[in-house]
């Protein structure tokens, strides 16, 4: 159900997002959500009960077809075998399933008028100055920590298991990989499997989720969305945060891309920093427009893959949406982009995961560019999903060869590392002495980052 909203026009000046807006006094859709009602809560619990209960049904039965025990005859056995597992499948699915039948509670949701301008939520006019106070009655809560600017680095994954069941442990693979770098960096991480408002699900739930975040931790000077089937590859590598002291998004991309072809391809929004100010909620609720599911979206793919060079044919997406927006209304947000292309905020995988072993043995980490790629990006492989652009094998092949390749960075500090790019398997590489102390400050990333990240500068 849809919390209600205010009406509020779609833009002032310069060209605006293709969307229409309400033309007699209809009211506008908002994104936020309410709580999830009690009704469901309960089923949900039953739910993983029952499943409990028919898991030991299940078991007992396979034992009883084992060793031959019981009175029952085949039939009837048979018969409530059959019965479990549809019992079993329905309950899954019922699970798996946006809506639940037993929730009575919550009102059928429909779907967004085109006739409607959405909204993220309520238009926010003073952010800077709500924040500035309440950062000056919140000391114990800085925005700068060894002065830098707090990160507070966002990522997720749908509600729902994957379509691919090794997709799920890809995702586990991935999370680890974020956990390890922003331990390590001192960024805070969070992981969001929450759909925060049904209009904007797939490539879209990132926006108000980033804005809720936003609004929520004013003592965050930077969001850094990244994707699920992006890995941190260079552990050591640092974002220069004095580089962009003048900008509120920094996004990987190449401008003439951007500003001489127009391509759809010319920024990434895979792995992009957004600073915590009013501009940003801004382009937010600039951006989100071409986001609800259903004809608006539809119709505003048309408008992207005639504007943006090569698109091909599709509902609007999120990276699309924000080049044309930044192209469309470029005096109103360009100022404070930074387009990067120093490092690999963003590096595309093919080209780079097959390459690891030259990086070994040519560079070192810390570099962050094609030497040693910071972010290798998974795009077009959808491990959770049930298609992809790419040949499964080969993405999961390469997923893990990215993983192990991170991961060796990591465990290098305890003495450990893996056998090869494709083995789980690990191996000492160095033996324990009675002086470990010496390991610390010789390969501790957390003493060398300082130190390589100017020199590299």
């Amino acid at each position: 159900m849809s919390s209600p909203a205010h009406k509020r026009p779609s833009g002032s000046g310069g060209a605006g997002l293709p969307t229409s807006t309400v033309s007699n006094g209809g009211g506008v859709r908002g994104g936020g959500r309410g709580v999830l009602p009690r009704g469901r809560q309960m089923q949900k619990t039953f739910n993983n009960i029952r499943i409990t209960i028919l898991c030991g049904f299940v078991t007992i039965l396979v034992l009883r077809g084992t060793i031959g025990v019981g009175n029952l005859g085949s039939s009837n056995a048979d018969a409530i075998n059959q019965n479990i597992i549809e019992e079993t499948n329905r309950i899954l699915a019922e699970i798996r399933s946006d809506s639940d039948p037993t929730d009575l509670d919550s009102p059928q949701e429909t779907e967004m008028s085109p006739n409607e301008t959405y909204t993220l939520g309520p238009k926010v006019t003073d952010w800077d100055s709500q924040r500035k106070v309440w950062l000056e009655q919140n000391p114990e809560f800085p925005s700068t920590v060894n002065g830098k600017g707090r990160i507070l680095l966002l990522t997720g994954s749908p509600p729902k298991p994957c379509d691919n069941p090794i997709g799920d442990h890809y995702l586990l693979k991935s999370v680890k990989n974020k956990i390890d770098y922003c331990r390590l960096h001192g960024i805070e991480i969070v992981y969001n499997m929450a759909h925060l408002d049904n209009e904007l699900a797939g490539y879209w739930a990132k926006l108000p989720m980033i804005r809720r975040l936003l609004l929520s931790h004013p003592e965050v000077e930077w969001i850094w969305w990244m994707d699920s089937d992006a890995l941190f590859t260079d552990i050591l590598f640092q974002v220069p945060l004095v580089r962009y002291e003048k900008h509120n998004l920094v996004i990987h991309g190449y401008p003439d891309l951007l500003f001489d072809q127009k391509s759809w391809i010319a920024l990434n929004t895979g792995s992009f920093l957004l600073r915590n100010c009013q501009w940003s909620l801004d382009l937010l609720d600039a951006w989100a427009p071409m986001g609800p599911k259903g004809v608006i979206r539809d119709e505003a793919g048309k408008v992207l893959t005639a504007y943006l060079k090569g698109r091909p044919a599709f509902e609007a997406d999120d990276q699309s949406a924000l080049i044309y927006l930044l192209l469309s209304q470029r005096d109103s947000w360009m100022e404070k982009v930074f387009v990067e292309n120093q490092y690999y905020l963003h590096g595309f995988w093919e080209g780079l995961v097959d390459r690891y072993e030259e990086m070994v043995e040519k560079y070192h980490p810390g570099l962050g560019d094609e030497r040693w790629p910071f972010v290798t990006h998974f795009v077009g492989c959808k491990p959770c999903g049930s298609y992809a652009d790419y040949a499964v094998e080969r993405c999961l092949k390469s997923m893990e060869r990215a993983f192990n390749f991170a991961d060796n960075q990591v465990l290098k500090l305890y003495g450990f590392g893996h056998r090869g790019l494709l083995s789980p398997k690990i191996k000492r590489i160095r033996n324990e002495t009675v002086t470990p102390l010496e390991f610390v400050d010789k390969f501790d990333i957390r003493r060398t980052t300082q130190v390589d990240t100017k020199l590299e500068n």
